[in-house]
């Protein structure tokens, strides 16, 4: 959950960017727009609002690469696999061992702030339940010193506002004396609720209008909207732009609740709504309660009312469908960039891949993967052609762990930092987690045993730029690095997708970075899990750990038979006991069935 939040705040960035994009496209054309469908347009708030809040698996991915300093969360993974090689002399080789090491590092730092923060945002969450709980009592001691209406003259009224507005199911009307002014009241059965003192002193006109306007307010559903603009307030009580925008609709809701009054009546009643409107002002405005829907609103929205009463004009056919096309066109737009709101989604969390001119068959192997969640993806060169499980997932990036740890090792040999002859490093005596790091290593060694010094020793010696450049060259995944060149390939800022993962192992094995020749094969040989006179099996784990739970689990590589390659990626997540391992446990079973490696 602390994850969670520093996404919901940066949600917040763009959501305070769009409702001043919907309140300055409201003013812009408002000329163009009615009264409904300015109101109508900030709609589109209450589904900004939501978003942050669909279910999305956390893990998958991130809303933004750069956003790995708070996403610890008490652990942050940094995966560290290892395939052991085998190689023997018979034909018929078993692979029958898979080290796969994972390491949590972490951060009470970033976490501590993540749960700070999300203490907070729930504590402020609880004092606006209290304060909404507290005024849902004021409502509910109205409901309950209310009297079904009695007076025979204004259910006369009543039933002739019902006729003119086409209502065939009636509204229930009571009376009280908690209130000044007509309320519409509740969601699923609302009931309008009129003072006993406008009884008593009954002006026909003005009832009339009153409960014109409460009938629109039913008619327009205008209670729900009212709910989800307390639970906006609610959730959102942090956010001044949220705050100023549930105002502006608040207002727009009273204004287009007179307009839709207007439209029905005669031009020659217009004053005489807008005097009712004036007569009532200081006792309308003295009512409020966000669970209630009446003609209530401070004196700066009556005075937006006022003017609008003075200045409509009925709305024509023409002005009706101008109205509805730019409504739908703007809605189309903002429907179409609220997925950047998604915690799950960002401009770099999915891979963009073109099916249309491939030749892709989507298999069926759900049984394989069991209760895990991910995809399988293979490419056989000969046919030029892709099997892939689970599409959606393929395409998702997700940090590589340490499958990057090939294209580390290649950079290193590229940079001469090591080369093929000397590849040696010295352990430097620290205490680690796993025996076979405490030893010199050479990168055969490393690349078997995953040993993230080694690898971290050549990041350090490159520096950040040279890292960056090459993660540029070679197109790696999102090509994103964070600061610390500890943890970049396990930390989600650098992130890839299995099909990527795929594109780039043939591009690796075929030497399409144009790299120096030796340096690839020396990675090629690191990386061999096995030999046969059939052929060669190339591959290498990775694991993402996060509070101690082994969640990201990845298996890439590829069979070199005499006359044909094949490329695969599988990914696994869970929120438990997704490792490397086990991806190449399914792997394995997956290209038994395919016939492609016993």
């Amino acid at each position: 959950m602390s994850n969670w939040i520093i996404h919901f705040l940066i949600s917040n960035i763009f959501i305070c960017i769009f409702t001043l994009v919907i309140i300055g496209t409201k003013k812009l054309l408002k000329k163009y727009l009615s009264a409904a469908t300015q109101y109508h347009l900030c709609f589109l708030l209450f589904l900004l609002l939501a978003v942050p809040f669909f279910p999305v698996q956390i893990h998958g991915s991130q809303l933004f690469s750069w956003l790995h300093f708070f996403q610890t969360d008490s652990g942050l993974n940094s995966g560290t696999d290892t395939l052991s090689e085998l190689t023997s002399n018979t034909q018929n080789i078993l692979l029958n061992q898979v080290n796969d090491f994972s390491v949590s590092i972490s951060s009470q730092f970033s976490g501590g702030l993540n749960t700070i923060l999300f203490l907070i945002w729930i504590t402020g969450v609880m004092i606006m339940s209290v304060l909404t709980l507290h005024s849902l009592n004021y409502v509910r001691s109205i409901k309950r010193s209310a009297l079904p209406l009695q007076n025979q003259q204004v259910k006369t009224i009543y039933y002739n506002c019902l006729k003119e507005l086409k209502i065939s199911y009636p509204v229930s009307v009571y009376s009280t004396a908690f209130l000044k002014s007509p309320v519409l009241i509740g969601i699923i059965h609302p009931r309008i609720y009129i003072p006993i003192h406008l009884i008593s002193e009954l002006n026909p006109d003005d009832m009339r209008f009153m409960l014109l306007h409460e009938l629109q307010h039913y008619r327009h559903k205008d209670t729900f909207i009212g709910f989800l603009m307390v639970i906006s307030n609610i959730l959102y009580w942090f956010n001044p732009f949220v705050w100023y925008t549930l105002k502006e609709i608040f207002c727009d809701r009273e204004i287009a609740c007179d307009s839709a009054v207007l439209q029905m009546i005669s031009a020659d009643e217009y004053q005489a709504y807008g005097t009712t409107l004036i007569n009532f002002a200081e006792k309308i405005s003295s009512f409020s309660s966000p669970l209630a829907v009446g003609m209530s609103g401070n004196f700066r929205q009556m005075k937006r009312r006022i003017l609008n009463i003075a200045v409509f004009r009925k709305e024509t056919l023409y002005q009706k469908m101008r109205a509805l096309i730019i409504y739908l066109v703007i809605s189309a737009v903002f429907i179409g960039c609220t997925p950047i709101l998604s915690i799950d989604a960002s401009t770099q969390s999915v891979y963009h891949f073109s099916d249309t001119d491939k030749n892709i068959s989507l298999l069926d192997i759900s049984e394989t993967f069991g209760t895990y969640d991910g995809s399988f993806v293979l490419y056989d060169n000969n046919l030029d052609s892709w099997k892939i499980y689970d599409l959606e997932e393929a395409t998702k990036r997700i940090p590589p762990e340490s499958t990057y740890k090939i294209y580390d090792a290649l950079l290193g040999l590229e940079s001469g930092i090591i080369t093929p002859e000397h590849s040696s490093m010295t352990w430097n005596g620290d205490a680690f987690p796993f025996p076979s790091w405490e030893a010199d290593q050479d990168l055969n060694s490393a690349m078997q045993n995953s040993v993230n010094w080694y690898f971290q020793a050549i990041d350090s010696q490159l520096g950040i730029n040279r890292v960056q450049e090459f993660l540029n060259k070679i197109e790696y995944g999102n090509q994103t690095t964070s600061s610390n060149l500890d943890l970049y390939w396990s930390d989600f800022s650098l992130k890839i997708s299995p099909l990527e993962q795929v594109t780039l192992l043939k591009k690796f094995n075929t030497n399409e970075f144009h790299l120096n020749s030796q340096n690839v094969f020396s990675v090629k040989n690191a990386i061999k899990i096995a030999s046969t006179p059939n052929g060669n099996f190339y591959g290498k784990t990775g694991t993402g750990r996060v509070n101690g739970q082994d969640i990201n689990g990845w298996f890439i590589g590829y069979v070199e038979t005499s006359d044909n390659s094949y490329y695969f990626a599988t990914n696994i997540q869970s929120d438990s006991n997704a490792t490397g391992k086990k991806a190449f446990e399914i792997t394995s079973d997956i290209l038994k069935k395919l016939h492609i490696w016993n």
